[in-house]
């Protein structure tokens, strides 16, 4: 009798070891909430969304690290990027992650989005630093500069970026690093929030700029489109834009408008998202992380009881991590992320 009661109040706390997988078991949080049968190929409406981690101030920018076995994301107001690996406790990756300076800079000085490039360094959007940089991972002497200056002047806050499988990075640029975060800023240079590329010969060159807060973005499985997210509340878009053969981006059009989920009381913008190998879209915004088909229809979302920012396969390709305001979840698909 003791024993059951032990067991059932482990499971109530998320404080039960799994004597199999060695691993504890989490607290959980949220619902998933199916909208369209096609929903049921993907995500079961019953899988946990486990709480890996709490206590951030913002996360953000999840990446995993396929040949160390671990997951890195950021806190970017505190200038940190922590790393979580199964059965193991949330540590410290890297702090100083996105500003090196000496004085208080902006509410959100930190490195954001986060990948691993095609050589296996770590790639960062930094905030106070304004720039993409590489590095190797745990060797921090070595990060280098990427992209800082477009004609002459410097970058607002990178926020997210990709690859290429050509080796090409595009990265989107807003305001949210900036100490007004755009308004009235005599630190920002440059008139507009781009969408960049940066070619694998070193050369920066402006894609879009009539976007007023390009956020998340990510490629479909056959590089075609290049999907970016909008942040701004007057304008709750994903927009697609076609990829020609040297790479630049033609005329994009709204692929999803996320305006009448906001009118509904669906709190969130969009931000971070990833693609499946299916080409649906794992995408943050209002509501939580919303599932979106390759033909723009709204198969579920995952509520995750608070604002979402960003999402990442990871483990064997179908656990989506996902960074949820002070928290870093964690939930079991069906499906697996692109290139897995």
């Amino acid at each position: 009798m003791k024993k059951n009661i032990f067991y059932l109040f482990c499971c109530l706390t998320g404080s039960l070891f799994s004597m199999n997988a060695q691993e504890k078991s989490y607290p959980t949080i949220g619902k998933i909430h199916r909208l369209d049968p096609a929903l049921d190929k993907l995500l079961d409406i019953s899988s946990p969304i486990e709480i890996l981690g709490t206590g951030y101030t913002w996360s953000e920018g999840p990446v995993w690290v396929k040949k160390g076995n671990y997951l890195l994301f950021s806190d970017v107001p505190e200038n940190v990027i922590h790393k979580w690996a199964p059965g193991k406790e949330v540590e410290v990756f890297l702090k100083p992650s996105g500003y090196t300076g000496t004085v208080p800079y902006s509410e959100e000085p930190g490195a954001n989005g986060l990948i691993i490039n095609k050589k296996g360094n770590l790639v960062s959007c930094e905030h106070g630093d304004r720039r993409i940089a590489e590095m190797p991972l745990y060797n921090p002497a070595k990060k280098k500069t990427l992209a800082h200056l477009f004609e002459g002047k410097k970058l607002n806050s990178p926020n997210d970026l990709v690859q290429h499988s050509s080796g090409d990075y595009y990265f989107t640029d807003p305001p949210y690093g900036l100490p007004g975060r755009g308004k009235d800023e005599p630190a920002k240079e440059l008139p507009f929030q781009g969408v960049y590329r940066l070619n694998n010969k070193g050369e920066l060159s402006l894609q879009v700029k009539d976007m007023t807060r390009p956020n998340g973005l990510a490629f479909s499985p056959d590089e075609k489109i290049l999907y970016v997210g909008q942040s701004d509340p007057k304008g709750l878009i994903w927009k697609a834009f076609p990829v020609d053969k040297d790479g630049n981006l033609g005329e994009g059009k709204i692929f999803f408008d996320g305006a009448e989920l906001a009118k509904s009381g669906w709190r969130g913008a969009p931000d971070g998202f990833k693609i499946d190998k299916s080409g649906n879209l794992w995408a943050t915004g209002p509501g939580g992380v919303l599932i979106i088909s390759p033909e723009g229809k709204l198969l579920g979302r995952i509520e995750a009881g608070s604002a979402t920012a960003n999402v990442a396969f990871g483990e064997d390709g179908s656990t989506l991590f996902i960074t949820a305001d002070m928290n870093l979840l964690r939930v079991r698909t069906k499906t697996k992320g692109m290139g897995w």
